[in-house]
């Protein structure tokens, strides 16, 4: 008999903290794997890190596929156990952003992306550490580490996207900080409003950040944006949305495998919106192959837009 299949599903996540909304999607993960003849093992989340306890506790009773049912935070601490294992990791979103499983195609609704986790195939990407924190999707320093920062500490009282644009524009309004950053030995010193550090091409919600980036191509884009007014940031807005914040005066782009960034006072930084706080230098580097998910079935490399060549 197969190793039991293991769903992790944050009850908050999506759901405005109604825990009825949570059993239902418990009871829902349950009947869909029963369905196909799998065992399943369901939990729920209790706290920040709980995600990361329960995948490692079900590594070690032989379970090698684990399913995060949540947003870019529940799939990082999941996604982080999981990492240079010879473990899967299957996707459910229902968070804010949801970049990652946007990346990978997988469909929004828990049917949809049950079928992708149990139907689909395996694909190999890479991942990015930041300051010894993995991620998969999009780390950062500035701007974005501030959002994230202030969107954790609402906890439930206000969630969604919404709030993540009520917060930036807010935020637009701070002083940009001077950097230093080294990408692959080479040094700029920059006024920066965001240094996005990126595994995949977005936030989520098609906010491409990236959009060069390549999940599977061994290298990280670096997106530095330069510091300016909020008008002008309101205004260049669209861009991110289009793909086109390469074209905006003050951005620049780079490709690296090691990232070094150096201020005159400690940084808050995030990796896949989890915020942290770090010192006045932390470093970034590329973990290539280090994480395989499941992906729908029909959803090819030329489809998905990776290439192992840039």
């Amino acid at each position: 008999m197969p190793p039991p299949i293991a769903v992790i599903i944050n009850p908050i996540s999506g759901t405005g903290g109604r825990i009825e909304v949570a059993r239902e999607r418990a009871e829902r993960a349950a009947a869909l794997i029963a369905a196909r003849g799998l065992d399943a093992e369901v939990f729920m989340t209790e706290r920040p890190g709980h995600a990361r306890e329960l995948a490692t506790a079900a590594l070690s009773r032989g379970v090698t596929t684990v399913v995060a049912w949540g947003g870019d935070g529940t799939v990082n601490e999941v996604a982080s156990v999981l990492a240079f294992r010879e473990a899967t990791l299957a996707i459910v979103p229902s968070g804010s952003g949801n970049g990652l499983a946007t990346e990978l195609l997988i469909p929004n609704d828990p049917d949809g992306a049950f079928e992708a986790a149990f139907s689909g195939r395996g694909f190999r990407i890479d991942a990015g550490e930041l300051d010894s924190h993995l991620f998969f999707n999009v780390a950062g320093i500035g701007l974005d580490a501030r959002v994230a920062h202030r969107f954790a500490a609402d906890g439930l009282v206000r969630r969604g996207f919404f709030r993540y644009v009520e917060i930036a524009a807010q935020e637009l309004f701070s002083r940009s900080e001077v950097h230093t950053i080294v990408t692959d030995g080479t040094s700029i010193r920059v006024d920066a409003m965001i240094i996005a550090i990126a595994n995949a091409r977005q936030y989520g919600n098609g906010a491409l950040i990236a959009p060069d980036a390549r999940l599977n191509d061994g290298r990280l884009d670096v997106v530095v944006i330069e510091g300016r007014s909020p008008i002008a940031a309101l205004v260049h807005a669209p861009r991110l949305f289009l793909g086109q914040i390469g074209k905006v005066r003050g951005v620049t782009q780079l490709h690296a495998r090691d990232i070094e960034v150096t201020s005159g006072r400690p940084m808050i930084y995030h990796v896949d919106g989890e915020p942290f706080l770090g010192g006045a230098s932390i470093a970034a580097r590329s973990r290539p192959g280090a994480l395989q998910v499941m992906v729908p079935a029909e959803a090819r490399p030329i489809v998905l837009g990776y290439s192992a060549q840039r």
